[in-house]
């Protein structure tokens, strides 16, 4: 029983990571078109993340070859999460533009 719970808590320990790492991704995106040094920020918002989901990785793993590998499902799963949140974010806020342009609401 302690094992599973183990392995739960792991599981969503990487989706944690995952929802940081690509959820800043697209954050720091969104940020990067009126930031004044884009470059700058795409850099350093790379390297944070980078350092944070390395950190949580390597503490999760705790030389565990399955904790790695079941926080990487989560971290993947992740991915396809923040993928499927953005994609309806975006796609709200381009009607709300659309609306806005053509000066109709529906």
């Amino acid at each position: 029983m302690n094992d599973i719970l183990t392995m739960i808590l792991v599981f969503l320990e990487g989706i944690i990571l995952g929802v940081i790492f690509f959820g800043g991704l697209w954050f720091t995106v969104k940020k990067s078109i009126n930031a004044k040094l884009p470059a700058l920020l795409i850099s350093s918002s790379l390297f944070v993340r980078i350092a944070i989901t390395m950190l949580g990785f390597y503490f999760v793993g705790v030389g565990n070859w399955q904790r790695l590998l079941l926080c990487l499902l989560g971290f993947i799963t992740a991915r396809f999460l923040v993928l499927f949140i953005t994609k309806k974010i975006d796609a709200k806020n381009v009607n709300l533009d659309k609306i806005k342009i053509n000066g109709t609401q529906s």
